[in-house]
C-alpha cells in the first residue's frame, strides 16, 4: 500500500496509507525509529450512531497544497452525509505534526458528529514497556518510553485540550481502545502500561449544512518537558499560524532556484517540483538519504527500505546538486566520509544513524573470503562528488573530504582490479542479485577513477592524478575487450572469468546498461552504445497501454505476469529519457525525450508520489512508495534536459546561449595556471 502523502522536516517524518491513516511516524531520524512498526493510527467520524473509519466507505482524495509539504485531503461519505477537508504538515522547524480538520454536515437536519483519533504507538519499534496516560494539567494524552515522548492534543473554537479519551491494552486477543469508540463512548481510563494504545474523541454540534473546524497535533520529543513546551508553543502561536508558516516555507524552498523551464509541459514541471519536495521528506538532517519509508514491504520480506544505500544516496545527491540544493547534498557526503571503511569501500547499506545495516551479501563463499560489496556504491559517491565540486567550486567544503573519502576510495578502486585484464574484481550488482564483473559497475568505477584523477589534479596531487587516470584507461580497455561482445553486437550485462581466464558471458538485456554513457566511459553516440541501447529498448519496453521499461529480461521481483518480461520501473524508464537527451544534437531530437518524462508524470499518484514499479496492466503502484530514487531520477532528467536545451540554443552571431536555466551554472573546470605544462 503506497504512502501517498509523506510530510516531514528532516527529523520527524509521518507517512499515510491510501486510507488516510498514519502508518509510519519516524523520530528522531528519518527512517529510524519507526514508532508504529506500520500499525495504523485510525481516524473516523460518527453520526447517527454509526462510525466510519477513514478506510471504510469514504471517497478519499489525497493530495498536497501546490508547491508545499502540506496535505490537501478531501473525504466524502454519502451514507453518513458527511464530508471533511484536512490539511496536515510537520512544522518545518519544530518536531510537531499538525492537522487542521473541517467537518461538514450534508444532512438536512442538525446533528452531533463525533471525530475519533486513535494512536497505536510501538515506541522505539516495540510495544514492550510503553505507557499511555492522560495528563490533566495539560489536558493531553502522552505516550512515552525511555527518551521518547509523544503528546497528543486538540483545540477548536471554544475548547482546548482533550476531554474524551481512553487508554488501554492491545494485543493478545485485545483489539485496543479504537473498539471502545465504536459505541460512541470512551471510558476515560487514565493510564495503561505494556502494549498500549489510546483514542480521543471530539464532539461537534453541526447545523444542517453547517461545518466546524478544529486542530489536532502530536508533539515529539525526548522528555516530558520537551513535548510540554511544544504543546505550549502550539497554543500560543496557534496551529493555524504554524500551518501557514510551514506552507510558506516549502513554497519558498521549492522555488529558491529561479529556473526557466522553457518548453517543458506544466505537468512535468509539477512532477519535478513535487519530486524535490518528496525527496526532502526522505532525507535526514544528518545527511542520511533513505531509499524509502514504507513498511508494507514487511508483508513479503521481514525488512524494509529504510536504509542508506550509498549508490542511491549518491544519485539523489547528484540530482539535488544539479537542481541547486547543494546544502542538502553536502551533508550526505560528510555522512559518507564517516561510514566508509578504512580500506576504502562502502558496505552494502547503513542505518539512518550511520550504523551498519542488515545485509544478505556473504563474507565467505566456497570457503574463501570475499568482499560483501557492490563496488558501484563506492564509485558513484566519488562520481557525484566531483560533479558537485565542478559546479560549486566550494574548496573549503571539499578539503576535509579529500583524504578520508576521495583518495581513500580511489586507492581502493585502483587496487581492487584484475591485473590480467584491468577490470574491477567481482562484486554484487546494483540489483543485489548476482556477483561478477558488471557493465554497470565497471562504468561506475571508470567514473569514480576519472573523478578521483580530476580531484587530485585540482589539488596538486600529480602522481595520484596520473595513476588514477591510467587505471581508468585500463578499466575502459578491459570493457572494450571483454564486456563488448562481437557475437551479440552490443555490450553484455556481466562477465565472469573461469580458472583459465576465459570470459563467461551473461547476455541478459538489462536497463542498467545505460551506465555506459551516463557515467562517462563512452559517448551516447558511440555505435556500440547505440546498438546496446536499441536492444535494451526493443527488448525491455512493455508492450501494451501501460508501457515503460522493465529492469531486465524475466525480472522476478514482484512480477505480475509471465506475459511480460517484468514490471515497468520509473528509474529504468527515465534512463531511456537520459539516453535520448545525451544522444540529441538538435532541439527536435531533444524534445523526443519529453514523452518519457510525461510517462512518469502521468503514472504518479494523485499526490504526485512515485512508486518503485507499476503494474504492467493497470498502472497501480507496486513495491515501496514513494521511492526516493524514482523522484531523484525525475529531477536529474529534467535538469539534464534543461542543460542540453541551453547548449543547443546559441546565438548564431556571438555563440552565447540564448536560454539560461540555472543561476549557478559555471564553465567546465580548467587546470590551474600554476601547474607546469606536461607535469
Amino acid at each position: 500500500m503506497p504512502r501517498d502523502i509523506p510530510v516531514g522536516n528532516g527529523t520527524l517524518l509521518v507517512t499515510f496509507d491510501k486510507g488516510y491513516r498514519i502508518r509510519d511516524p519516524y523520530f528522531p531520524n528519518v527512517g529510524k525509529e519507526n514508532h508504529t512498526e506500520g500499525s495504523p493510527f485510525r481516524f473516523g467520524l460518527m453520526a447517527g450512531g454509526r462510525l466510519a473509519w477513514s478506510d471504510e466507505g469514504w471517497d478519499l482524495k489525497l493530495r498536497y497544497l501546490p508547491e508545499t509539504l502540506v496535505t490537501d485531503v478531501r473525504g466524502a461519505h454519502p451514507e453518513l452525509q458527511l464530508e471533511f477537508e484536512s490539511h496536515d504538515c510537520v512544522d518545518f522547524h519544530e518536531d510537531l505534526f499538525l492537522r487542521k480538520l473541517t467537518v461538514r454536515n450534508r444532512a438536512a437536519e442538525a446533528r452531533t458528529v463525533q471525530v475519533f483519533f486513535h494512536q497505536d504507538f510501538y515506541i522505539s519499534e516495540t510495544d514492550v514497556g510503553d505507557t499511555a496516560l492522560y495528563d490533566p494539567q495539560l489536558k493531553a494524552l502522552i505516550h512515552y518510553k525511555g527518551p521518547r515522548f509523544f503528546l497528543i492534543n486538540v483545540a477548536g473554537e471554544g475548547f482546548t485540550g482533550v476531554s474524551r479519551f481512553a487508554t488501554g491494552l492491545k494485543g493478545q486477543g485485545r483489539d485496543g481502545t479504537w473498539r471502545d469508540a465504536e459505541d460512541g463512548a470512551l471510558e476515560g481510563h487514565p493510564i495503561a502500561q505494556g502494549a498500549v494504545d489510546s483514542t480521543l474523541g471530539v464532539p461537534l454540534d453541526l447545523a444542517a449544512g453547517g461545518e466546524s473546524t478544529f486542530f489536532y497535533w502530536i508533539a515529539a520529543g525526548r522528555t516530558h518537558r520537551e513535548v510540554r513546551l511544544l504543546d505550549q508553543l502550539v497554543r500560543e502561536r496557534t496551529p493555524e499560524k504554524l500551518l501557514e508558516r510551514t506552507a510558506s516555507y516549502w513554497r519558498l524552498w521549492v522555488n529558491s532556484e529561479d529556473m526557466d523551464f522553457g518548453d517543458l509541459p506544466p505537468d512535468i514541471v509539477t512532477c519535478f517540483k513535487r519530486s524535490l519536495l518528496v525527496l526532502r521528506t526522505q532525507i535526514d538532517d544528518n545527511g542520511a538519504i533513505i531509499a524509502a519509508n514504507d513498511t508494507d514491504v514487511l508483508l513479503t520480506n521481514r525488512d524494509t527500505y529504510s536504509y542508506v544505500w550509498p549508490r542511491d544516496g549518491a544519485l539523489v545527491a547528484h540530482a539535488l546538486d544539479a537542481a541547486g540544493f547543494f546544502e542538502i547534498s553536502k551533508r550526505f557526503y560528510f555522512f559518507c566520509k564517516d561510514v566508509i571503511r578504512e580500506e576504502g569501500y562502502f558496505l552494502h547499506k547503513y542505518n539512518p544513524d550511520g550504523t551498519l545495516a542488515s545485509s544478505w551479501h556473504p563474507w565467505v563463499k566456497d570457503g574463501r573470503p570475499q568482499l560483501p560489496i557492490q563496488e558501484d556504491e563506492t564509485a558513484l559517491v566519488l562520481w557525484a562528488l566531483w560533479r558537485h565540486f565542478d559546479k560549486y567550486r566550494n574548496v573549503e567544503f571539499i578539503k576535509p573530504l579529500f583524504r578520508p573519502l576521495i583518495t581513500r576510495a580511489a586507492e581502493f578502486m585502483d587496487s581492487y582490479r584484475d591485473a590480467a585484464n584491468g577490470l574491477p574484481l567481482p562484486s554484487y550488482d546494483l540489483w543485489e542479485e548476482r556477483r561478477g564483473v558488471l557493465a554497470f559497475t565497471t562504468a561506475c568505477v571508470w567514473g569514480g577513477l576519472d573523478a578521483a584523477s580530476r580531484f587530485c589534479l585540482a589539488f596538486g596531487e600529480m602522481e595520484r592524478a596520473s595513476r588514477f587516470r591510467v587505471a581508468a584507461e585500463e578499466v575502459k580497455a578491459g570493457m572494450d575487450r571483454h564486456l563488448y561482445r562481437e557475437e551479440l553486437g552490443r555490450f553484455a550485462r556481466m562477465v565472469t572469468f573461469d580458472g583459465d581466464g576465459r570470459a563467461v558471458v551473461d547476455p541478459t538485456l538489462d536497463s542498467s546498461l545505460y551506465a555506459l554513457f551516463a557515467f562517462g566511459p563512452y559517448e551516447a553516440r558511440d555505435p556500440r552504445v547505440m546498438a546496446t541501447m536499441k536492444a535494451v529498448k526493443d527488448g525491455l519496453w512493455i508492450k501494451g497501454n501501460v508501457g515503460g521499461m522493465a529492469r531486465y529480461e524475466n525480472d522476478y521481483y514482484y512480477r505480475v505476469s509471465k506475459e511480460v518480461t517484468g514490471n515497468p520501473w520509473f528509474i529504468c524508464t527515465l534512463w531511456l529519457a537520459q539516453y535520448t537527451i545525451a544522444w540529441a544534437q538538435t532541439e527536435e531530437e531533444l524534445r523526443s525525450a519529453l514523452p518519457v518524462l510525461a510517462w512518469a508524470a502521468e503514472r504518479a499518484l494523485d499526490s504526485g508520489v512515485l512508486a518503485e514499479q507499476v503494474d504492467p496492466f493497470t498502472d497501480a503502484p507496486i513495491s515501496v512508495s514513494p521511492l526516493t530514487w524514482s523522484h531523484a531520477t525525475v529531477v536529474q532528467v529534467v535538469m539534464e534536459y534543461l542543460e542540453k536545451r541551453e547548449g543547443l540554443k546559441r546565438c548564431e552571431s556571438c555563440g552565447n546561449p540564448t536560454y539560461r536555466y540555472d543561476v549557478r551554472r559555471r564553465g567546465p573546470w580548467s587546470r590551474p595556471d600554476w601547474i607546469i605544462p606536461g607535469s
